[in-house]
């Protein structure tokens, strides 16, 4: 703007100038007032004499930038020449005429987060570089319109207010705070205005369709989730819980590493939440035995949570727990009025855990855009503070942001001019009703990529800050940096230095070690040799029965029924063998098979010895018990005939029966392993491990439905034996000469049976005494039926000797002995009958009454006969 407020004086009558300073030129668009000179004096001077001030002047609606007026110096030179001794990073330079660009800016100077004392300073050291570049912006000037937003939304929305309706118009808008931000982002859209902020992490601004002009040189707070995701795949988790304060920015961030840790796949076994009080939610914690925790709460609740942690035991060398980075470094050693616990006990809770904190301050000495180190910054930042305690000092940890949000700004203008020039337009044209300046602005931020005093600054999708992550871990009391995450890269830059209590990093969660439960050895053994030994008593007897199978009173017992019944007997003898085999003997894959033989050994045997005996007491009750002919069956015993295949086909048919109902079953729904977990046991050692026994089971799927069929089939046969036994007790026959002994075999039988199967399926989780019963049970049927039916005939073989004389019998007269006598006795059978009728006709013959004791009559006479003839055969 050009100065013409003053009026020169005459100028005085020229006289050359002793030696001073060379004229200088004049800047672009402006120009320099020579005091008392006129135009003339001008041309024709060169040199100008010592303290002779100039001053420069812009055109138009221009302003100077640089120093306005300059003083000639003794030594031949113009003030403001030499770099600024205070600011040694400021060069001096030409001054120049430029146009003006006003930015929008709230610091919160004050509030919950007084982040402007530091980021104020910071961004204004960036604007004054970036002002005295020439190779950006050269021909526009930028400047801060501030106000202090106190971090409240309420004051920042008057604020908001002042900065859109009070000239001059803001091309950006630079807020702090998420709250403020929130506010400032929503509404800014519709003024056509970009938002850079410097101090905003809430993930919720990470929402392109609600805030469609917002950008961020302050990370999300979910950038650390990607660091969390890439730590719990380099130690192996697959298994994390999380505890939460309820407030928006930390839900919103476990929302997102919810979401990540599934895409990873990591479960989320626990999810606890608390407003004030975490003593709850961490009693839910151990209650759930969580092992890596990640934590998301302020430092005031983060104090309160380990405190509970500290009573609940609920930390060591099981426990890992993930925190924000941003506490200050002595946050658990602060004495806060709301804990009860020392700082001993803090210090000891907090031991081990780890922290993620986004990277503010490059860690690499490398030399940005601003052509400043980050140290070189901190020391600038230092001087403008004015020796400041940093710790005291708010913000001081994001004024590189702020810093670096002021350059992406810069040079996100300075990249519009040409695309805005080739459209006829420019920056200065700028109103906020121009949605095509707005667009070139975006577009220029949404492509930014530098090196700042923050690092390299890159935007995502959304508009957040794409920052490396800092991870440090409490070693001894004070944090020790371990690693650093660049998530755009996807690199881990790892230091090694990570401190374990245990001998590394803990499990995730208990180790649980599977422990098969076996049957012990010993008492198979035992069994098995009992079951041995039963096996060659069935041999023995069987042996016996075939051998002596043509003795006559061997032949009346049914001798091919006893065989049925000793083989019977054997195969369920060897049905314990399978029954006391697990997975102690064979492998997995051959476990099944081992199933299929319990029970077609189990359920043929039972039906083989058990059918036989249950066939000889059907065919005894059903030909001799009949209450009808009761009376009349007992006089003529003799005459019933037993014809043999009827007592085959009687056992075949049960043992149809079962066939096919094992047939089916197996089939239908086949036998297969199934796996008994018990209660966790913990070892007496101190490990992090849990044992799981197990027991393995032979099943089906629908085995509870087979067993109650088979069962009931065979109690139903159980309780008819019994029956029939009861009812058969006093029948006597020669037919079948030992059903007495096998009624009593079937009462012991069922009454084993009867009280074992419920037993053993009471007792299946113990596998010892589950087999001991069953087993025991199928032993002692086996050994009272074999020793029932065959030991009394064999004693009564050879005590009588009746198999020698039979034997001889047979050799001298042949296979037709016993067809001759049962003849002659069928005769005498008729005879008698005969005479029974004679003697009736006597009574009734009138003769009869003048019989005076002498037989006279011919028919007394005949009966007297036939009666001495049937007494000779008896008696012989």
């Amino acid at each position: 703007m050009r100065l013409s407020s003053f009026i020169l004086p005459p100028p005085p009558p020229f006289t050359p100038f002793p030696p001073g300073c060379a004229i200088i030129r004049p800047p672009r668009d402006g120009g320099i007032r020579y005091r008392g000179l006129t135009q003339e004096q001008i041309r024709s001077v060169q040199i100008l004499p010592v303290d002779y001030e100039i001053e420069y002047i812009c055109r138009g609606n221009r302003v100077i930038v640089g120093p306005k007026v300059r003083k000639c110096l003794p030594n031949g030179t113009w003030t403001d020449m030499m770099q600024n001794a205070s600011h040694p990073y400021l060069s001096a330079r030409h001054p120049s005429c430029k146009k003006k660009l006003y930015i929008g800016a709230l610091f919160p100077m004050s509030g919950g987060w007084p982040g402007g004392q530091a980021c104020m300073p910071s961004a204004q050291m960036a604007l004054d570089l970036v002002n005295n570049r020439s190779d950006i912006l050269p021909d526009y000037e930028l400047e801060l319109i501030h106000y202090d937003s106190m971090c409240d939304p309420g004051e920042a929305t008057k604020l908001l207010y002042d900065l859109l309706y009070t000239e001059p118009i803001k091309i950006v808008l630079m807020p702090g705070c998420s709250g403020v931000s929130t506010l400032v982002a929503e509404a800014a859209r519709m003024w056509n205005l970009i938002v850079l902020s410097y101090g905003s992490s809430s993930p919720a601004l990470s929402n392109r369709q609600r805030f469609p002009t917002f950008f961020r040189t302050h990370p999300s707070a979910t950038l650390h989730n990607p660091t969390r995701v890439q730590l719990f795949k380099k130690w192996k988790w697959t298994r994390i819980a999380t505890i939460q304060q309820t407030t928006e920015v930390f839900t919103s961030t476990l929302d997102d590493l919810e979401q990540r840790v599934k895409e990873a796949g990591i479960e989320i076994s626990v999810r606890q939440s608390f407003l004030t009080d975490p003593a709850v939610a961490v009693k839910n914690l151990k209650r759930q035995d969580a092992r890596i925790i990640v934590g998301l709460f302020y430092e005031t609740e983060a104090r309160k949570v380990f405190c509970e942690v500290f009573k609940e035991k609920l930390y060591g060398k099981k426990h890992v727990w993930f925190l924000i980075g941003w506490y200050a470094d002595n946050w658990f050693k602060i004495k806060d009025p709301a804990i009860n616990c020392t700082v001993e006990n803090m210090t000891e809770a907090v031991e081990g855990h780890v922290t993620t904190e986004i990277v503010m301050l490059n860690p690499e000495t490398v030399r940005g855009v601003s052509n400043m180190t980050s140290q070189e910054f901190l020391a600038a930042l230092m001087s403008r503070l004015g020796g400041k305690n940093p710790e005291e000092t708010g913000g001081f940890q994001e004024a590189p942001l702020a810093y670096d949000a002021v350059w992406a700004l810069a040079l996100a203008l300075n990249k519009t001019v040409a695309p805005l020039k080739a459209k006829g337009r420019r920056l200065e044209d700028f109103n906020y009703n121009n949605h095509d300046i707005t667009s070139e602005i975006y577009r220029a931020l949404n492509t930014s990529s530098f090196e700042g005093v923050s690092g390299q600054v890159v935007f995502d999708a959304q508009g957040s800050r794409m920052a490396m992550t800092l991870i440090e871990q409490l070693q001894g009391g004070s944090y020790k940096k371990i690693g650093y995450y660049d998530s755009s890269q996807g690199n881990l830059s790892w230091f090694g230095n990570d401190v374990w209590i245990g001998a590394g990093p803990p499990a995730d969660r208990t180790v649980v070690i599977d422990e098969y439960r076996y049957l012990s050895q010993k008492l198979f053994a035992a069994v098995s040799v009992f079951a041995g030994l039963g096996i060659l008593l069935g041999i023995v007897c069987l042996t016996f029965n075939i051998y002596n199978g043509n003795v006559r009173y061997i032949q009346n017992s049914q001798p091919y029924l006893n065989n049925m019944t000793a083989v019977g007997c054997m195969m369920a003898l060897a049905a314990v063998f399978p029954l006391g085999i697990d997975g102690h003997h064979v492998q997995k894959s051959q476990f099944p098979v081992v199933c299929q033989f319990r029970l077609w050994l189990l359920g043929l045997g039972f039906s083989l010895a058990y059918g036989s005996m249950f066939t000889k007491i059907w065919w005894v009750h059903t030909l001799f018990t009949k209450k009808d002919e009761k009376k009349e069956k007992k006089k003529q015993s003799g005459k019933q005939h037993l014809e043999p295949w009827k007592l085959y086909a009687t056992v075949g048919v049960l043992l149809a029966i079962d066939f096919l109902s094992l047939m089916i079953w197996q089939i239908v729904d086949p036998l297969h392993i199934t796996k008994e977990k018990f209660t966790k046991e913990a070892p007496k050692e101190d490990l992090d491990v849990l044992i799981q026994p197990l027991l393995e089971h032979c099943s089906s799927k629908k085995m509870n439905t087979w067993l109650g069929v088979v069962y009931g089939y065979k109690g139903l046969l159980l309780l008819l034996g019994i029956f029939l036994a009861y009812e058969t007790k006093s029948v006597s026959t020669e037919k079948i000469n030992d059903h007495r002994a096998v009624g009593m075999a079937i009462y012991n039988v069922a009454v084993l049976c009867l009280i074992t199967a419920p037993v053993t399926m009471i007792l299946s989780s113990q596998q010892d005494a589950s087999f001991a019963f069953a087993s025991l049970a199928i032993v002692f049927s086996a050994y009272i039926t074999l020793v029932v039916l065959f030991v009394p005939k064999m004693r009564r073989l050879i005590t009588r000797g009746e198999w020698q004389s039979e034997q001889q019998d047979t050799l001298k007269t042949g296979s037709s002995t016993n067809n001759n006598d049962e003849e002659k006795s069928r005769q005498l059978e008729r005879e008698n009958r005969e005479l029974q009728k004679i003697i009736q006709e006597v009574r009734t013959n009138d003769g009869y009454k003048h019989c005076d004791g002498a037989v006279s009559n011919p028919a007394m006479k005949h009966f007297h006969h036939r009666s001495l003839h049937t007494h000779w055969l008896t008696a012989h």
